[in-house]
C-alpha cells in the first residue's frame, strides 16, 4: 500500500529532485498532500481523482496520503500531477511499484486523463541524466527534453499511455533532437535601414565588443528600427549559450512548441511601465525577469527616461555582474543576465531639442530634468553614445544598405579574436568585460595614440572610468580591423563614441 517515484521542480534555472511518496490505507475516504505544496499542487487531488477514473482505473475508497520530499522546499505548478497519479495507482496495485523507481515524471493532467504541456522540462532533463533516470513528459515537451543528449526522454499523451509504457504494454521510441530544425531565422535585416551610416557603424562596434549603447535623437529618426536589428549582426550562439538561454525560457514557460534549442539571439523590449520585479525577476518562487530573458542577446529600452527610477537603478547590478541573485527566506536563486543593453531616447519631453527641422517647445530646465532622470551610475555603464539625426529625403529614398550577414561576419571574426585572447581568463568573453589588469595587458597604446587620448581627456574632462571605456572601445575597433595594435585612428573613433551626443545633450556624460 506504499509507492514512490520521482519528479522535479526548479529553483532559479536549476532542477531539484522531488520524491513523490504515496501511502494508501482503507478507511474513510480522504486525499491529503503534504510537503509544502502551493494551492495549485493542493488542487491536483481533484484533477488526479477524475483523471484516474476517466482513464479506466477504479479509485477504491480509503485514505490517500501524498508526501513531497524534500519537505522544506515549496512545490508549485501542475507538473507534479503525473507522478502523484502514478504513485497512487502503484499504491492501489495497478502499477508495479518497483518499476516507478526507474523514472522521473512530469506532466499536468486534464480531467479526462490527457496530459498538458508544462514548463521547466529542460532543467529536469539535465537532472534526470545526472541521476540516471528515464524522463517521461507530455508529448509536447519530449523534443525539448531530448536536447540533452545524455537524457533518455519519452513523450506520452495521457495517464493511460504512461501506465502502459511503465508496465511494458506500450513500447515507445526515445525522443531524438535534430539540430537541423533549429536554424536561426530573423525577420529583419540591416539592409532595410537607409542612411544612418554613423549609427550603424556604432552598432557594429557595440556588437563586436558587447558594448552597451545609448541612441539619442528626435522621433522617427530610426533608433528603434536600428535597435531591433541588433541581434541580426551578433555572432551565432554557441551550443553552451543556446542551452543556457533555452533553460531560462523553459523555466519561464515561454519556449515555443516544436523548438529544441533557441538559436536566435534574444531581443527583449519591455514597455516603460514595466516594474522593477518584472524587469529584474522575483516572486515568492523566483522567476526570471526581462534581463534574464535577454541573456546572450539584446535588452532594448525605448524611451529610456520614461522608465521608473527604481527599475533603472535595479539594472546596475546585472549590468556589472552578468547575473541576478534573488534572495528569499528559502534560499537564493541565481539567473544569468549577460545581455547587451541598447537604449534609445528623445532629447527632451517634446522630442525636438536640437532638431533643425522642428522647433523645441521645452524650457532648458525641463530638458535638464528629463535627461537627468538617467542617473550618473547608469550612464557610467554605457560605452557608446550615438547621436541619431533625421534622414534627408535622398537618404530615405536611396539604395539598400549593407546586409546583416556581411556585418555579422566581421563581428564574428572580431569576437573570435577576443575569445582566443581571453581563453585563459574564465568568465571573460568580450572586450567590454575586461578588468583593469586585462586592460593594462591588452590595451597598450603607442606614443601618438597615448598623446591623442591624453589630449582628449584633458579637453573634454573625461573621467578615469571614461578613459577605461575608450580603451575598451579602441581594442574592439582594432579587433574589427584584424590587428593586435591599437593605432591613433582607433582611439580617435572611440573618443567620438564617448563625446556628448551632439546638439541633443545638455548633461555631461563623458
Amino acid at each position: 500500500m506504499y509507492a514512490k517515484t520521482y519528479s522535479a521542480i526548479h529553483w532559479g534555472i536549476e532542477g531539484i529532485k522531488v520524491e513523490v511518496e504515496v501511502d494508501y490505507a482503507k478507511g474513510i475516504p480522504k486525499f491529503v498532500i503534504v510537503g509544502l505544496p502551493d494551492a495549485e499542487v493542493k488542487e491536483s487531488k481533484e484533477r488526479i481523482h477524475s483523471a484516474i477514473k476517466n482513464s479506466g482505473f477504479p479509485f477504491p475508497p480509503g485514505r490517500v496520503r501524498v508526501n513531497l520530499a524534500p519537505a522544506d522546499v515549496k512545490k508549485e505548478g501542475a507538473l507534479l500531477d503525473l507522478p502523484i497519479a502514478l504513485s497512487v495507482l502503484a499504491a492501489f496495485g495497478y502499477v508495479p511499484a518497483e518499476e516507478l523507481l526507474k523514472y522521473m515524471f512530469l506532466g499536468e493532467l486534464a480531467l479526462d486523463g490527457t496530459l498538458r504541456k508544462v514548463s521547466g522540462v529542460l532543467p529536469a532533463a539535465i537532472l534526470s541524466a545526472r541521476e540516471g533516470l528515464k524522463l517521461v513528459v507530455p508529448s509536447e515537451n519530449a523534443y525539448e527534453g531530448a536536447v540533452i543528449r545524455d537524457a533518455e526522454v519519452y513523450g506520452v499523451a495521457s495517464l493511460k499511455e504512461a501506465v502502459d509504457f511503465v508496465t511494458g504494454n506500450l513500447p515507445l521510441k526515445r525522443a531524438v533532437y535534430s539540430p537541423e530544425g533549429d536554424v536561426p531565422l530573423y525577420d529583419a535585416d540591416m539592409a532595410d535601414i537607409k542612411g544612418m551610416d554613423y549609427a550603424k557603424r556604432a552598432a557594429e562596434v557595440a556588437a563586436a565588443g558587447s558594448h552597451n549603447m545609448l541612441m539619442v535623437g528626435p522621433p522617427g529618426s530610426g533608433k528603434t528600427m536600428l535597435a531591433r536589428r541588433m541581434p541580426t549582426i551578433l555572432p551565432p550562439m554557441t551550443e553552451e549559450e543556446a542551452v543556457e538561454t533555452t533553460k531560462i525560457y523553459s523555466v519561464a514557460g515561454l519556449l515555443p512548441s516544436g523548438i529544441g534549442l533557441i538559436r536566435n539571439r534574444p531581443f527583449r523590449s519591455p514597455h516603460h511601465t514595466v516594474s522593477d520585479v518584472a524587469l529584474i525577476g522575483g516572486g515568492s518562487v523566483p522567476r526570471p525577469g526581462e534581463v534574464s530573458l535577454a541573456h546572450n542577446g539584446v535588452l532594448f529600452l525605448d524611451e529610456l527616461p520614461e522608465f521608473s527610477r527604481q527599475a533603472l537603478e535595479a539594472l546596475r547590478q546585472p549590468l556589472e555582474d552578468g547575473v541576478v541573485r534573488i534572495s528569499r527566506a528559502r534560499g537564493t536563486a541565481t539567473f544569468p543576465a549577460r545581455f547587451m543593453l541598447v537604449a534609445a531616447m528623445n532629447p527632451c519631453p517634446c522630442g525636438h531639442y536640437g532638431d533643425k527641422k522642428h522647433a523645441c517647445t521645452c524650457t532648458l530646465s525641463a530638458i535638464k530634468r528629463y535627461q537627468g532622470k538617467i542617473s550618473g551610475p547608469l550612464l557610467d555603464r554605457i560605452d557608446i553614445f550615438v547621436s541619431v539625426q533625421p534622414l534627408e529625403y535622398d537618404e530615405f529614398r536611396g539604395a539598400r544598405s549593407e546586409p546583416s550577414e556581411k556585418i555579422r561576419e566581421r563581428v564574428t571574426e572580431a569576437r573570435e579574436r577576443q575569445l582566443h585572447r581571453f581563453k585563459e581568463f574564465p568568465g571573460i568573453y568580450a572586450n567590454s568585460q575586461m578588468t583593469p589588469s586585462l586592460i593594462e595587458r591588452f590595451c597598450r597604446l603607442n606614443d601618438s595614440a597615448e598623446a591623442l587620448l591624453k589630449q582628449a581627456a584633458t579637453r573634454m574632462g573625461i573621467s578615469a572610468r571614461g578613459i577605461t571605456r575608450i580603451l575598451k572601445l579602441s581594442r574592439t575597433i582594432a579587433d574589427l580591423e584584424g590587428t593586435d595594435r591599437i593605432e591613433v585612428h582607433h582611439v580617435a573613433e572611440a573618443v567620438q563614441y564617448r563625446q556628448n551626443v551632439g546638439d541633443y545633450w545638455v548633461v555631461s556624460v563623458v
